[in-house]
């Protein structure tokens, strides 16, 4: 089993970052596209959800810091069950309004910033950095064919 798990838009947004579901759910609301009923359950998700669980970058307030760390992102720990219970609720919502994302599962999601009991914020790895391979030689000679 892998270490850690993100819900996140499926496409980019305008500045080519993947929203988690967190951010997804509120960007519906913010556009106006909630019902009643949904705009009210999201609020007390939410209230519920700041309530349980630690806003990392209220404890380490650069963990999200563009200079930093470019593209800093959080994943929740695969064992914290109950957060992921309360994230199926948000990626319902997700779904009844056509909303895409993507479950993305490692066990090295990156550089850390933050961690805790629940959640970690990590920079993705790059290249070449974090490549797991030597670059390529060219010898002159063909590879044989398999």
């Amino acid at each position: 089993m892998t270490a850690f798990v993100r819900y996140q838009s499926a496409v980019p947004n305008r500045r080519g970052r993947f929203p988690g579901i967190f951010a997804l759910a509120n960007g519906l609301r913010d556009t106006g596209r909630l019902t009643d009923t949904d705009r009210c359950w999201l609020a007390a998700a939410n209230e519920r959800a700041e309530g349980l669980y630690v806003d990392p970058s209220t404890v380490e307030p650069g963990c999200f810091d563009d200079i930093r760390h470019p593209g800093a992102r959080s994943w929740f720990r695969t064992g914290a069950a109950d957060l992921l219970t309360m994230s199926a609720e948000y990626l319902d919502l997700l779904d009844r309004y056509g909303v895409g994302w993507v479950e993305l599962r490692t066990d090295r999601p990156g550089r850390t910033t933050y961690e805790d009991d629940v959640q970690i914020v990590a920079v993705p790895l790059a290249y070449p950095a974090d490549w797991p391979f030597a670059p390529a030689v060219s010898t002159g000679v063909a590879a044989p064919r398999c």
